[in-house]
């Protein structure tokens, strides 16, 4: 992998989520579920790609005046993300482990199952939801509504959707419905509003269409007659 390094911030938040993160997890220690130090693991896949000059480069923090070197904004970027995405488990006194199968609730078990196409999980019973941000409403005329599923709770879902993105905003659900086979009811009503050139092609995600409520009512009671 050739990486062009930049000496800017911007660099190392994106070098650390997408490089050194990813490969962390990939390390024979992480996946045995040995516990590591993050920051140790994280130097060696920083000394992977980065000069020693390079990782000492000092880079100016936005609206102050305080320097700080490459490596050491890297190593925050990962464990700030590792953190707030809980992607490890935290150990205490900077060790940390990775998830087994024991640690993840198996209403989580569930979703990622229906994330991932599985034709089982797909045919449980489940809810629809439509989401959407307050500044994106309008009341009378089609805006960005997002269209998922879920097996558990919507709002945590939907939460859990949103949780470590850049979003200034809270989610507003704009309504669920509880239906019998919740992955082809998903797809059926995506189809649909792709067929009606409604699918908002550029949107972070697959899930965006501009379209409303009551249209997204509409293809569920057409699907019920069925």
């Amino acid at each position: 992998m050739n990486i062009e390094f930049e000496p800017t911030r911007s660099f190392c938040y994106k070098f650390g989520r997408y490089v050194v993160l990813q490969e962390v997890q990939q390390l024979s220690e992480v996946v045995n579920g040995e516990p590591f130090r993050l920051t140790e693991l994280a130097q060696s896949v920083i000394d992977k790609y980065l000069s020693p000059e390079q990782q000492q480069t000092k880079v100016k923090k936005a609206q102050s005046d305080r320097l700080d070197p490459v490596h050491s904004i890297i190593k925050f970027v990962v464990s700030l993300i590792s953190k707030e995405q809980e992607i490890f488990i935290n150990l205490g006194g900077g060790m940390f482990r990775a998830k087994t199968s024991e640690d993840v609730p198996d209403e989580e078990l569930d979703e990622s199952a229906l994330e991932d196409g599985d034709a089982t999980a797909a045919e449980f019973e489940g809810w629809i939801y439509a989401f959407s941000f307050p500044a994106l409403v309008k009341p009378t005329e089609p805006f960005p509504i997002k269209i998922g599923k879920t097996l558990g709770h919507v709002e945590d879902r939907v939460a859990s959707q949103c949780k470590g993105s850049a979003i200034f905003d809270k989610p507003v659900i704009l309504r669920s419905w509880q239906v019998k086979r919740v992955g082809p009811t998903e797809l059926a009503i995506h189809n649909t509003l792709k067929a009606w050139g409604k699918w908002r092609e550029n949107a972070p995600g697959v899930e965006w269409f501009d379209t409303t409520v009551s249209e997204i009512v509409s293809i569920l009671n057409f699907l019920n007659q069925k």
